[in-house]
């Protein structure tokens, strides 16, 4: 069991060692290149949010004073064709009553 501790405790102290030496292989940006790319990275920010909110008002604006209208238009002529339909429903069963009663009135 004792080993085991001992591995333990090499494994990590070779780690730290390991990680040491690789964050010294790391080159660090100038404060000058810091701020540069931190402005470049601003910048492609501030435009891609500019772009996807003029695409999100311009698909707004279609929306209300399009699709809507299509939609109503549509509704408005099912409307309108369920009248009909209803409305040569009601023309047919009077034209059956009134044949019902003339047959009556003929026998």
């Amino acid at each position: 069991m004792a080993k085991k501790e001992e591995k333990n405790i090499k494994d990590k102290t070779s780690f730290m060692k390991s990680f040491k030496a690789e964050l010294k292989k790391v080159v660090w940006p100038t404060p000058k290149q810091l701020l540069n790319n931190t402005i470049a990275v601003l910048a492609i920010v501030i435009i891609t949010a500019a772009i996807v909110f003029v695409l999100d008002f311009t698909f707004e604006i279609a929306n209300k004073y399009g699709i809507d209208k299509i939609k109503q238009v549509v509704s408005n002529s099912t409307e309108e064709t369920n009248n009909v339909n209803e409305t040569n429903e009601t023309d047919e069963n009077t034209i059956t009553e009134n044949n019902t009663i003339d047959n009556k009135i003929t026998e």
